[in-house]
């Protein structure tokens, strides 16, 4: 075996390239990554895969690196995010109407987690905060974190996870603070799954297709060679996400895309909470899936007493709602990925309930 310090825990890597650590009391076991490009497995530190290019806080990609914004983002903590996209040379990933593109062996999936220091002035400058990587091996993904130094000069392999304070002052000029949470890896799976596996997210049709500019960036992909597609028409047969922020937009729209992004990577019949019967995907058509006078499969301090996950027109009766309010982590939905409640999430959830009618 060869024996390494990762992340500051004691590991040793098995003959299958099983990376085995243990951190005090946690053990966790992690497949390497197979990178064919460049010759290396497995990275200490983030600017040692090539993906940036200059000072690394900046985030500026290299000239192979696609970059992308999804149109309803994952609420996390209020914190921004910077998206990328790294394929070996030659290949493409393949377009899917429906679930995550298709992508070759060797491909990162890059999402960066920062922090303006005035939200209302971005050029004050930022704060990185960790970098999440997706890797496609053979045998399935891979998930990867690393966390940011103070100096924003370099992100570091944690494999175990980590909590940090931020600061920020956000758009209405408030001064904001918090206990950022950085994922072990084993919360990957949380969110993460489908049938068990992990799994991308964000990279779908629904998220990637624009309704006002001809599908950027999916055909500037198809153009550059980096994203196959069977038939070219498949780039408006999928349905986009509305921009829940949006407030020009319908309020079912925006309602059903904020939950599609927050909940439905769980929320599915494929998902981690299939066995609750609450499907929350944007193309869900039977309202009692959807939550609509639907009881909760186990009740208990989650339903805040309440009978209904969404009891039309009655938003402080509906389990849904409450469970978006509330920050005790046995209580709060999602359950991973924030400590503090969304509260533009929760009064458009508010607004959507309350305009619904009984079916």
């Amino acid at each position: 075996m060869l024996h390494h310090t990762i992340a500051r825990c004691p590991c040793c890597l098995g003959q299958n390239r099983s990376l085995l650590l243990a951190c005090g009391l946690m053990a966790a076991a992690l497949v390497l990554a197979a990178f064919d490009w460049p010759a290396p497995r497995l990275k200490q530190r983030l600017s040692e895969y090539g993906f940036f290019v200059g000072p690394l806080a900046q985030l500026q990609p290299a000239a192979d690196v696609l970059s992308y914004e999804v149109n309803a983002p994952l609420f996390s903590d209020y914190a921004e995010k910077a998206r990328f996209i790294a394929l070996p040379p030659g290949t493409r990933m393949t377009f899917r109407s429906q679930g995550p593109f298709d992508f070759p062996v060797g491909s990162v999936l890059i999402k960066n987690f920062f922090y303006f220091n005035k939200k209302q002035n971005p050029e004050q400058g930022r704060r990185v905060v960790e970098t999440r990587l997706l890797v496609r091996e053979a045998e399935g993904w891979q998930a990867l974190t690393y966390v940011w130094n103070a100096a924003q000069t370099e992100a570091f392999l944690e494999v175990a996870g980590a909590e940090m304070p931020v600061e920020w002052t956000d758009a209405a000029g408030k001064r904001r603070t918090l206990n950022y949470q950085v994922p072990n890896i084993n919360q990957c799976k949380g969110c993460h799954a489908t049938d068990g596996q992990l799994v991308p997210i964000g990279v779908t049709a629904a998220q990637l297709l624009r309704r006002r500019d001809d599908a950027y960036p999916l055909a500037q992909w198809v153009a550059a060679g980096r994203l196959a597609v069977g038939d070219k028409a498949q780039l408006t047969d999928a349905v986009p996400l509305a921009d829940y922020e949006n407030p020009t937009l319908p309020i079912e729209a925006r309602a059903r895309a904020y939950l599609h992004a927050n909940c439905a990577h769980c929320h599915n019949a494929r998902g981690p909470a299939s066995t609750s019967g609450l499907f929350l995907e944007a193309s869900q058509t039977d309202p009692m899936r959807l939550g609509v006078n639907k009881p909760p499969v186990a009740a208990g301090r989650g339903s805040g007493n309440r009978k209904y996950s969404i009891a039309p027109g009655k938003p402080h009766e509906s389990i849904l709602l409450y469970r978006m309010e509330q920050d005790d982590p046995g209580i709060r939905m999602p359950e991973l990925g924030r400590q503090v409640a969304h509260r533009e999430g929760v009064e458009l959830i508010r607004q959507w309930i309350r305009q619904l009618s009984a079916p």
